[in-house]
């Protein structure tokens, strides 16, 4: 539809209904009734209508005409009218004017009627019928459609002067200024109207300080289905927890300058043990790798041969570990406790059942590199029975190592777990082997959790009671590294150094291989669980140089 309709705007000859024929109301663009000066007539429109009396209601009671003046009032003052002032010139006022018709200084239209005369044709555009009437036959309807004054608009329309919804109209059935009517409602800003158009799905809510403005109650999306833990869970991630060495690389590091201080330590007459301490307990495994190339660079000599021949027993044994990369000196610890009659199967479990796929992957190639042998065929070798199957599980590291935990298997395994042990008479040692060698620790903590709740006993309570030997040493060491591997290996430094005696082995291997890794958890956790530091555990437990030593490397505090 074009617009202006076609048959132009006004009519030739005036408005219809102008001037008002005796008896009839008057129209749109009649002038104001004999002494009335101006809109509205001082006697108020019958019914009660628009506007109300000077009592109350909306609009205030005007002192001129209508529209009010410049100063406030509705609708806006010409400068935000339509059509726009000056910019847009459809239709083109008469005279040039902002507005259409341009407001007079009375009534509207001003006394007299239109300046000038009766506004003239324009072509196109189809004269409305007076207000309140209908137009004549064959000739469009006005737009938009409206009661002549003081009638009662149709039911569920909005008062004159008040688009439908918007800011100040009443409710439907009711005029401004009725006793009874409501006041009018909260404005809605265009923005928070749009975003309750949104559907909930689509995260539909009014930006931030809108809610507050919208009438009424805050709408809330419905919550959500419940769903039983398991399917809610069914994607969760776990990380783990960032750990921490006691030995961290020393900056600046100058290699030749670290290597003429173990010269001159250990030439001549007698060692200075303290220098060599202070040395390698402050430099990272790196470091000290560098200092071992750059020495022979610049003396010709094996800087471990030479500490080999200044110094002796767990002293030596200390340095001579820390001196060893992290893969080579656990190859090396495994070697010999498969090494001659008898197996260290304590060490074999501590390395195979903590280390991750990295690290059991380079373990075996420093292995075969430095002792010709097969590290998987050594272990079968030398162990039996289902602990020799834990133990070729490890060597293959291929244990899962994500993040993700699957709920529905965790229970699934739990239940297995339970019939493999103890509602089984007997147990199925090889369930045991499937999930504990192969599942990602955070799995296998659901896994855990899960067996508690079905069998009313703790994991590591029923490998007690259906495992034994080595193997039940396995499967309890892989526990207690999924649930807390500091507190595994806090036990174990604990257990070096408890009753008479001290396991030296023990207590270097796991000092010098976690010191760069979480030593400083261990120590947390050693403190948590025996109610002493580990600093002074081995302060009472070791002495001479090699008690410095190993301080130096764990440190004071916790």
């Amino acid at each position: 539809m074009s617009y202006p309709p076609p048959g132009g705007y006004p009519p030739p000859g005036g408005y219809p209904g102008y001037p008002p024929q005796p008896g009839q109301q008057p129209g749109y663009g009649a002038p104001p009734p004999p002494g009335g000066g101006g809109y509205p007539p001082p006697a108020g429109y019958p019914g009660g209508g628009y506007p109300p009396p000077a009592t109350g209601g909306y609009p205030p009671p005007a002192t001129g005409g209508y529209p009010p003046p410049a100063t406030g009032g509705y609708p806006p003052p010409p400068a935000s009218g339509y059509p726009p002032p000056g910019g847009s010139n459809y239709p083109p006022p008469p005279g040039g004017g902002g507005g259409y018709p341009p407001p007079a200084s009375g009534g509207y239209p001003a006394p007299g009627g239109y300046p000038g005369g009766a506004p003239q044709a324009v072509p196109g555009f189809t004269a409305p019928a007076p207000y309140g009437q209908q137009p004549p036959p064959g000739q469009p309807p006005s737009y938009p459609a409206q009661p002549g004054y003081g009638q009662q608009p149709p039911p569920g329309a909005a008062p004159y002067g008040a688009p439908p919804g918007q800011y100040g109209a009443p409710a439907p059935g009711q005029m401004y200024g009725q006793p009874g009517a409501p006041p009018p409602a909260a404005y809605v800003p265009v923005a928070a109207a749009a975003a309750e158009k949104l559907p909930e799905e689509a995260g539909g809510r009014p930006p931030a300080g809108v809610a507050a403005a919208a009438s009424g109650p805050p709408r809330q999306a419905p919550a959500p289905a419940s769903q039983p833990p398991t399917a809610a869970m069914g994607s969760l991630a776990i990380n783990e927890q960032a750990t921490h060495g006691t030995v961290v690389p020393i900056r600046p590091f100058d290699a030749e300058a670290d290597c003429e201080l173990y010269r001159k330590a250990m030439r001549g007459a007698g060692t200075d043990e303290a220098t060599l301490i202070n040395l390698i307990a402050t430099r990272s495994n790196e470091q000290r790798q560098k200092i071992k190339l750059t020495y022979k660079t610049m003396y010709g000599k094996d800087l471990i041969r030479d500490i080999k021949s200044e110094l002796s027993g767990n002293l030596e044994e200390c340095m001579l570990a820390l001196f060893m990369s992290g893969p080579y000196y656990d190859a090396h610890q495994l070697h010999r406790a498969m090494k001659g009659a008898g197996t260290d199967e304590t060490t074999l479990i501590e390395i195979l059942c903590t280390r991750t796929n990295k690290e059991i992957e380079a373990i075996k190639a420093e292995f075969k590199k430095n002792y010709h042998k097969d590290l998987e065929k050594s272990c079968v070798s030398e162990t039996s029975g289902h602990f020799k199957r834990l133990l070729v599980s490890m060597c293959q590291a291929n244990r899962d190592e994500s993040t993700n935990v699957d709920m529905a298997k965790a229970t699934k395994e739990a239940q297995d777990l339970f019939q493999a042990g103890e509602k089984k008479w007997g147990t199925d040692e090889s369930r045991f082997n499937v999930i504990l060698a192969s599942r990602s620790f955070p799995q296998l903590r659901a896994t855990f959790s899960e067996y508690t709740k079905i069998s009313q006993r703790d994991i590591a309570n029923s490998i007690q009671r259906e495992m034994s030997g080595d193997l039940k040493g396995g499967f309890l060491a892989i526990v207690e590294c999924v649930r807390n591997r500091p507190m595994f290996f806090a036990d174990r430094l604990y257990k070096s150094m408890k009753g008479a005696g001290t396991n030296d082995s023990n207590l270097i291997r796991v000092v010098v291989s976690r010191s760069e890794i979480d030593l400083v958890e261990i120590k947390k956790a050693f403190l948590e669980r025996y109610h002493k530091t580990l600093y002074k555990m081995i302060e009472g437990d070791t002495s001479g140089d090699y008690k410095r030593l190993l301080l130096g490397i764990v440190g004071q505090g916790v």
